[in-house]
């Protein structure tokens, strides 16, 4: 898979594959050695595990904050990096990476995205971290159109009936979203539909399904689902089986499908690096892997010692920046301070002494 002739890749000194806690600390550490970055990712959204699954859930081990959600920690790390101004890949996981003749790696994205880049970065923790399908038959020809696993939040859905599937958190935060956008994007109706008239979500969300629920703004469809039911080659609605044993067909324009993700390695275990129980194995002191120019940190690595925290990533992180720009440069480079270094200070865009 060599770069066809006038369709060369776009170059960048890195490319990080997974924006977790992790990914995003990648970029930061990155940019203080003046490389510059793209970050990959197979959800749609920056935050990972970290903001997927402990998204409003307090997490305590951060150094100088004594209590953050997932997303606090999320929105931090995105503003950190903000002068950095990574390329954003979200959405797209990266299906094929090749040490290239001329140096450094062609770094091919599902949709269609190349670039060479001098080094690679995997920080896709245990795996990339995808949508857990509806499993019915036809379904999956409508991915992507009126199939969807997560809707943005200024999607226009004016005029049409929504069904998010799922009972947890994800499905219930869609469901009241899809609900209360503002008028000129709002859903005709909205249905939440689950297997039982029970969810898994924070005590403040499901007492704000409840009034939307009162209020008539969606409809809980309780049952297991069975079919869809298509009609002149569009989705129409979706059939599930009652608690009474009844089948019931509910219409839907959209169908988004929150059943929480699931980790897979995916790609990884195929691009030639030395694996210890589907990990990563990396030199501890500069997180490289067994190919030269890429480096792994967070999750998705073992080593001795290794455990596994966010704190113990910022580390690999920085560990695995320096080495990677002695690397670049063929021999050491001096150590330098936010506090007094001139250059950092410059590439962060802050004067000496601003707080």
């Amino acid at each position: 898979m060599q770069p066809a002739a006038g369709n060369a890749p776009a170059t960048t000194d890195a490319v990080i594959i997974g924006a977790g806690p992790a990914g995003l600390f990648q970029v930061f550490q990155l940019g203080l050695q003046g490389l510059r970055t793209h970050l990959f990712d197979a959800l749609p959204f920056a935050g990972g595990q970290c903001a997927e699954l402990y998204g409003d859930k307090p997490i305590y081990d951060i150094p100088a904050m004594a209590a953050c959600t997932g997303h606090e920690l999320v929105q931090r790390l995105c503003a950190q990096i903000r002068p950095f101004a990574p390329g954003w890949h979200l959405g797209q996981r990266v299906n094929h990476i090749e040490p290239l003749a001329q140096g450094g790696f062609l770094v091919a994205g599902a949709h269609g995205t190349r670039l060479h880049a001098r080094a690679v970065f995997i920080a896709s923790g245990v795996g990339a971290f995808e949508p857990r399908a509806l499993k019915l038959p036809g379904l999956e020809a409508f991915a992507g159109t009126q199939m969807l696993h997560a809707l943005a939040a200024d999607t226009r859905l004016t005029g049409l009936r929504v069904l998010v599937h799922g009972g947890g958190e994800a499905a219930v935060r869609q469901a009241i979203a899809c609900a209360t956008a503002p008028e000129a994007l709002r859903a005709a109706h909205v249905t939440l539909q689950h297997r039982r008239d029970q969810f898994e979500a924070p005590p403040a969300l499901l007492e704000e399904l409840q009034a939307l629920r009162a209020a008539g703004r969606i409809e809980v469809a309780v049952g297991v689902a069975s079919a869809i039911v298509q009609r002149q080659e569009r989705l129409a609605a979706l059939e599930i089986i009652t608690p009474d044993g009844q089948p019931r067909q509910i219409p839907a324009d959209r169908l988004v499908v929150r059943l929480g993700l699931v980790p897979r390695l995916g790609p990884i275990a195929d691009w030639g690096l030395q694996l210890e129980r589907k990990q990563l194995v990396v030199d501890p002191a500069t997180m490289a892997t067994s190919m030269p120019g890429i480096y792994a940190v967070g999750d998705a690595i073992s080593y001795p010692g290794k455990r596994k925290l966010i704190v113990s990533a910022f580390h690999e992180a920085t560990l695995a920046a320096f080495g990677a720009a002695e690397w670049l440069a063929g021999g050491s480079i001096p150590l330098e301070y936010t506090t007094s270094s001139r250059r950092l200070q410059d590439l962060l865009g802050v004067a000496p002494g601003d707080s």
